[in-house]
């Protein structure tokens, strides 16, 4: 199994604040990789310094094995990487459709795959023509998948694609995001809901104050309640 992303000893000030302080991460290729931790931690922060928008003061950062931590954000979304925010990042001035054809690096959408995403999110095949803005923010948050997936990607990293959505939303994420990593995608996802977690993760890293203190399989975490209340406070039976 090869490396798709990896971290080594990256730091990260913003201002004033230390927030990385020397993270190791490795992302397997063609897995889910679930980023966890308490509120503070830094996993969003993670994983936009990998994205380049809060550049690493120190490090290094591969994308198969090419060093990506000097690059600007636009050229390290060039090399295939998807970012999903947690502010569901949409045009809200501009239609669904129009999201989604300034999502494709081409400018043109294949139709099969945009197809394929109606079935998991109809309701963006049912406000095509609605203004963004317009969407209620489980829709936005479709959007904001949507783009990200709208053509093939190398790899995801997503951060926290359930927070507020309704249960019925939520199955058809994991779905979708079960089927995009069949197809070839690496996942690197930050998510809050545990269970959610344990449905889709392959592999599981931990933070706590910036820095990388579990990393293990996704099922061992899952068996081990006590370690569980150690690492997160609270275990996954306390998150159905």
């Amino acid at each position: 199994m090869t490396d798709m992303l990896t971290l080594n000893g990256v730091h990260t000030h913003i201002a004033q604040y230390h927030i990385l302080h020397g993270v190791d991460v490795t992302v397997p290729e063609g897995q889910i990789t679930m980023l966890l931790g308490r509120n503070g931690a830094g996993k969003t922060t993670t994983l936009r310094t990998i994205m380049g928008l809060t550049p690493p003061s120190s490090g290094e950062i591969t994308l198969a094995g090419k060093r990506i931590d000097k690059k600007l954000t636009p050229d390290i979304a060039t090399l295939g990487v998807g970012y999903v925010p947690e502010t569901m990042a949409v045009f809200s001035d501009l239609t669904v459709k129009e999201n989604l054809i300034l999502a494709a690096r081409e400018g043109e959408m294949d139709d099969a795959r945009l197809q394929w995403i109606f079935g998991f999110f109809p309701a963006l095949k049912r406000f095509w023509l609605s203004r963004a803005g317009s969407l209620s923010g489980g829709q936005k948050q479709m959007l904001s998948i949507a783009r990200a997936i709208i053509e093939p990607r190398k790899l995801l990293l997503i951060d926290e694609p359930t927070k507020g959505l309704a249960p019925a939303i939520v199955v058809n994420l994991i779905a979708c995001l079960a089927e995009v990593k069949k197809r070839g995608a690496t996942i690197l996802l930050v998510e809050q809901n545990f269970r959610v977690a344990q449905e889709l993760g392959d592999n599981v890293l931990v933070m706590d104050n910036g820095k990388i203190v579990h990393r293990g399989a996704m099922a061992d975490l899952a068996k081990d309640t006590p370690l569980q209340e150690k690492l997160l406070g609270l275990s996954l039976e306390a998150h159905q």
